[in-house]
């Protein structure tokens, strides 16, 4: 989404751009109906700055800018901008939080690539062995994502202590399959741990941020460019966007594996339900083992 491109690109900005960006940000439909010079009065920058901004995004000029940003703010839903306010009443974090949120997942269906999941879907499905490595807040996506596989039947295993996911790296090989997630792509450990999986013979999915060294370094990339400030809240959006793909990748296995997994999943949750306490009113209604309603006429 050109919103979340002009945040990302920001601090890579000279001054007088970034001043821009924020008029962009704050404003974007407003902008849609200004031409170069009232774009440049109400931000209070010079034309020369717009002309370089839209180069710095790697467009031609203001025009494909504008037809880019229109482009990507009708296929959004409305969606806050702006950080919670420190004054910030209870109604107002709750509406900004799940905007945020949903705007994210939106953004993630519309940038994801169908070639990409369906690679990843192809080499998971086939794999002999899948590894999920996260590290911190991501160690707790990649849990999640296991679990899912493991109710498929799929040999894996989940790791988010850096070092054991980077011994366990090097000990993979041809047939394996390592799923490293990481909001920023950046952190050492798994990028460390995904040069020695590919090193050993592994293939890796990365589920991550799409301008990283992870996604460039990775077999198959699945990107959610969510960008959060990570420096005082822990990553949420992003962390939602990563269980979601994760869904997409496992129900795209289970697909793939055919009607034979449904009878494994079949006795697996018969098995959970005898594990549940029935409420009392529930177990009333049913009739006994021996009584006439159950016996055979």
């Amino acid at each position: 989404m050109m919103l979340s491109q002009v945040e990302a690109m920001r601090d890579q900005l000279r001054p007088s751009e970034r001043k821009l960006a924020d008029y962009v940000i704050e404003a974007p439909r407003e902008v849609l109906d200004l031409s170069m010079t009232e774009v440049a009065a109400r931000a209070g920058v010079s034309q020369p700055t717009i002309a370089r901004f839209c180069h710095a995004l790697g467009f031609s000029g203001f025009r494909e800018f504008k037809i880019r940003l229109a482009q990507g703010i009708a296929a959004e839903v409305p969606a806050v901008y702006r950080d919670v306010r420190a004054d910030e009443p209870a109604p107002g974090v709750a509406a900004k939080v799940l905007d945020r949120t949903i705007g994210a997942l939106i953004q993630v269906r519309n940038n994801l690539s169908s070639d990409s999941v369906a690679s990843a879907i192809a080499l998971l499905a086939e794999a002999r062995r899948i590894e999920f490595y996260g590290a911190g807040g991501s160690g707790i996506a990649a849990l999640d994502v296991q679990h899912k596989f493991f109710r498929l039947g799929v040999p894996s295993v989940a790791y988010s202590d850096p070092h054991t996911f980077l011994m366990s790296a090097a000990l993979l090989g041809k047939g394996d399959v390592v799923v490293a997630i990481s909001n920023t792509g950046r952190t050492r450990d798994i990028v460390d741990a995904a040069r020695s999986a590919l090193a050993a013979g592994a293939k890796v999915i990365a589920i991550t941020h799409g301008n990283s060294p992870l996604a460039r370094l990775a077999t198959i990339g699945l990107y959610a460019n969510v960008d959060e400030d990570t420096d005082i809240f822990s990553p949420m959006t992003s962390r939602v966007s990563h269980l979601a793909i994760g869904d997409i990748l496992a129900v795209g296995v289970a697909l793939r594996l055919g009607p034979e997994l449904l009878g494994k999943l079949a006795e697996a949750k018969d098995i959970l339900r005898r594990r549940r306490i029935e409420d009392a009113a529930t177990s009333a209604d049913k009739p006994a083992a021996n009584t006439p309603a159950t016996a055979k006429r």
